[in-house]
Formats: C-alpha cells, sequence, structure tokens
C-alpha cells in the first residue's frame, strides 16, 4: 500500500469535503461584525446552493452559478436585515426562521424538477463539469505528499482562500471596515460620528450571506448535483456558526478552523485507510464506531463553546460587543 498516497489523499479531502465551512464562517463572521446575529446560515447556503446549482447547469457556466449563488443568498440576508435592521425583529428568531425557509425553499424546489423529470444532472453540463475540475499550481502541485494535499484543487477552493484572506485584510486594515467594526462593537457611538449604521449593516449582511451561498453551491457541486431526501448543507451551516467563535470572528483563523473541523470530519471517511496504512500506529482508528466519527464535530463544537466562554472571561474575544442588539436611534 502506498502510505504516501494515503497521507496525501487524507489532506486533499479534508480541503474536498470541507471548504464550505470556510465560505459559511467567513460570511458569517462579516454579518455578525455589523453587531447581527444571522443563525440561518443553513437555510441561507441552501438557497445559494439550489438557484446556483440550477441556473448555473441551464446556462452551462460556472461563473453565472456562483454569481446566481451569491445573489440568492443576499436576497436571504436583504430579507433577514429588513426585518431584524428596519423592522427590529428578534434576531434569534429571524435566523431560525431563515434557515427552516431557506431549506424549505431547497426541496420544493429540487422535489418539483425532479417529479418533473427536468433535474439538471452535472455530468450533463461540460462547462460545469470542467470548470470545477482540479487545476493543479505548477511547481506547489509537485511538492512531495503535500503539494497534491493542498496546491491541486479546484477554482472555488481557491476563491474560498482568497475570500477568506480578503476578508481578515479588510476587517483588519481598510476603513470601511474599522467602521464596520465601530458599528458591531458600539453602534450609539459610531452613529455619533457620522457612519450610516443602517447602511453599514444591510450591506454586511447582504454581503456576509451572498458568500455562504458560494459555499452552498460549492456542497452541491462536490456532490455531483445528485438531489436526495438531505438537504446538501446537511449541518455544515450550524457547525460555522460555532467556526465563528473558534475563529475568535477572524477570516484569517477561520482557515486554520476549517482545516481543525475538517481534520476530524474527514476520518469518519478516512480513518480505515489510514488504520490500514499504518495498523501499528493508527490501527485502532478501525475500530471506533461511526457513530462517534460523526459525532466529533459536534463534541469538538461543545468544546469550542466552552473554550471561548472561559476566553471571553479572560478578556480575549473578539465578540463584537453590540452582537445581537438591535439598535434604536432614538434611544441613543
Amino acid at each position: 500500500m502506498d502510505k504516501l498516497g494515503v497521507i496525501t489523499s487524507f489532506i486533499h479531502n479534508i480541503l474536498v469535503f470541507n471548504i464550505p465551512l470556510l465560505y459559511g464562517t467567513v460570511g458569517e463572521i462579516i454579518v455578525e461584525k455589523s453587531g447581527s446575529l444571522n443563525l440561518g446560515v443553513e437555510g441561507t447556503m441552501a438557497v445559494g446552493a439550489i438557484f446556483g446549482y440550477i441556473v448555473g447547469c441551464f446556462t452551462n457556466n460556472l461563473l453565472v452559478g456562483i454569481l446566481v449563488a451569491f445573489l440568492a443568498s443576499a436576497l436571504c440576508g436583504l430579507l433577514f436585515a429588513a426585518l431584524t435592521v428596519s423592522l427590529q425583529a428578534n434576531q434569534n428568531i429571524t435566523g431560525l426562521t431563515m434557515s427552516i425557509f431557506g431549506v424549505g425553499v431547497y426541496f420544493f424546489l429540487g422535489r418539483t424538477l425532479r417529479a418533473a423529470d427536468a433535474w439538471p444532472m452535472m455530468n450533463d453540463y461540460e462547462n460545469i463539469k470542467n470548470g470545477f475540475a482540479d487545476i493543479p499550481i505548477p511547481g506547489l502541485s509537485e511538492i512531495p505528499v503535500v503539494g497534491h494535499g493542498f496546491f491541486n484543487h479546484n477554482i472555488l477552493i481557491y476563491l474560498g482562500i482568497a475570500i477568506a484572506i480578503a476578508a481578515w485584510w479588510y476587517l483588519k486594515h481598510s476603513k470601511p471596515g474599522l467602521r464596520l467594526r465601530a458599528v458591531g462593537e458600539n453602534p450609539g457611538a459610531a452613529d455619533s460620528v457620522g457612519i450610516n449604521v443602517k447602511r453599514m449593516k444591510y450591506l454586511h449582511i447582504c454581503l456576509g450571506c451572498g458568500i455562504m451561498g458560494i459555499g452552498g453551491y460549492y456542497m452541491g457541486l462536490n456532490m455531483t448535483g445528485s438531489f436526495n431526501s438531505e438537504c446538501w448543507i446537511n449541518g455544515y451551516g450550524w457547525i460555522a456558526v460555532a467556526l465563528v467563535i473558534f475563529a475568535n470572528w477572524n477570516p484569517a483563523l477561520a482557515i486554520v478552523g476549517t482545516f481543525v473541523f475538517g481534520f476530524f470530519n474527514t476520518l469518519r471517511v478516512s480513518g480505515s485507510s489510514l488504520a490500514a496504512a499504518f495498523p501499528e500506529v493508527l490501527g485502532w482508528l478501525a475500530h471506533i464506531p461511526t457513530q462517534l466519527y460523526q459525532a466529533l464535530p459536534f463534541i469538538i463544537t461543545a468544546v469550542v463553546l466552552v473554550i471561548s466562554s472561559i476566553r471571553n472571561k479572560r478578556g480575549g474575544s473578539g465578540l463584537p460587543a453590540a452582537l445581537g442588539a438591535n439598535y434604536f436611534r432614538e434611544e441613543r
């Protein structure tokens, strides 16, 4: 057995199967930095997934699919913003409602098309299939063991990492990013110095939700567009909410968080291969029940919440001070 090949494949699969978490996490970080808590990541990603996939296939254009996924989910963000920013609805309830609504839209469209025998299969659309193929980075992809694992992926994986880095720079070093952070920390103070709080919230809620939608579209493509009884997102949106805490509201750390969560999630699929390749060291992996592997991401989520609570008490958290609180300008 090619032991190095098993390791390479394991690293490769961590990114392939878990990069949607990065899109969901970065998108939610941008939303939460505005002071809005959107628990509707699951539904928002589902809306982006279904609309991006269907339109992308029917136009046979990957770029159109990405754009439609972004816009469809951004519209979900617009609805969330209208309800919570303008109408001052409870953010927790609105976010949960958005999750139910988004998943409902996903199944309604998917089942309707499948019943009409009009469901598009990704492999029938050459530009979509070829556009989602792996693109090796010259030189880097040839590095032994890690080259193929890290530097030979499809365009949406590279795009997700680029968006995370760009979001980190935007929040950390740009003037609009500084204003956004001010709104999330103290909207009243930000308003008093001339920052349009409502505009900043609307813009960044829509932007963050749009990014989530691209992650949903990726999941549909990665499953070759197979529509079944389970939603493509399948709980990734909820894990993304927890990853925001793990990353301490830092898009750059979200890359690390995605890899850590992805490592344990990929063990569920590749644990037996690792056990067979390294029986002396990792043979015990073959004896772990599948159910435990499935529960690992959620167990880690609970651990993250405990660590976050400790970090909050020590004052090292990046949690926006006004997160989840509706802003009434008249009470400023």
